[in-house]
């Protein structure tokens, strides 16, 4: 009996320091604590969802993954991410379906340092499950062209590059208050083409997501956070072609206390999951 009682108060203990040290809270827009149960049964209603990380983030990475694994034993799904370049799809696809191993695809693919740690366990999620998933970013070497010469740069690609990227003429909103921070938070190192970097990969990402989409399937996207925080960036793109479909959107953030959301931090999406500044990172 003693025993028993023993056990009993160590684990209300110890079920009382985590609450006091969550590594992480859900927050919704408007700042109020909401369940992770709340979230998904929100989220899984919608056609598309943006899950904005932080690359080195392990909190986000692991609810990337439960709520990949939420979302396929309820819908149709599609997967794709930032990480991997539209013109590595192939070597993507390869790997889905068992024609080449991982180390094939770490050699043939641009995999970003911690793909192996963070990303990898979505690919192969997809991979066991059957599900498409999608290299959508535009391949770094066009980002790079258009941040040294502007759009105007991308009009002497092959037809064959031009695949891998969002259709020309690119549509573009300077005034877009994401992009005008980018400028000054660069400072003196930033400039219009910097910005228009950023609206290549935001367009691109846009672009394959709805080529793949499909009618009464839900879309999940991972992508860095600020490439859709403030309903803006891929979802401005999105919501620009296909205003008919319903978008959410989750965002990561840190804090030192995440019991309460800062004021800067509401509203930047649908959730926001807000982790303890102390986290451990990926790298």
């Amino acid at each position: 009996m003693k025993k028993a009682l023993f056990l009993l108060a160590f684990t209300l203990t110890i079920l009382t320091v985590s609450a006091q040290k969550a590594p992480y809270v859900i927050y919704n827009t408007k700042g109020k604590k909401v369940s992770y149960k709340k979230m998904l049964k929100t989220l899984e209603k919608k056609d598309m969802v943006l899950f904005g990380e932080l690359h080195n983030n392990p909190i986000a990475h692991w609810l990337q993954y439960e709520l990949t694994a939420d979302f396929h034993a309820k819908r149709p799904l599609i997967l794709g991410a930032e990480m991997i370049e539209a013109d590595n799809q192939d070597e993507l696809n390869d790997y889905l379906s068992g024609k080449i191993d991982y180390k094939a695809l770490d050699s043939t693919a641009r995999l970003w340092n911690n793909h192996k740690t963070d990303y990898a366990p979505l690919v192969d999620f997809a991979k066991d499950s059957s599900l498409v998933f999608v290299a959508s970013n535009v391949p770094r070497r066009y980002a790079s062209m258009v941040y040294k010469g502007g759009f105007e740069a991308l009009d002497s690609l092959s037809a064959q590059e031009k695949e891998w990227i969002a259709p020309l003429p690119i549509t573009y909103d300077a005034e877009l208050p994401g992009y005008q921070n980018i400028l000054k938070m660069m400072g003196d190192h930033g400039s219009p083409a910097l910005v228009m970097a950023q609206a290549i990969k935001d367009a691109t990402m846009a672009h394959f997501i709805l080529q793949n989409y499909k009618q009464g399937s839900l879309f999940l996207h991972y992508n860095g956070a600020y490439h859709s925080n403030n309903y803006e960036g891929i979802l401005w793109y999105l919501q620009l072609d296909r205003p008919d479909l319903e978008y959410g959107t989750i965002s990561t953030v840190t804090q030192e206390n995440v019991h309460k959301l800062e004021d800067e931090n509401k509203g930047v999406a649908d959730f926001i999951i807000c982790v303890d500044s102390n986290m451990t990172t990926t790298y």
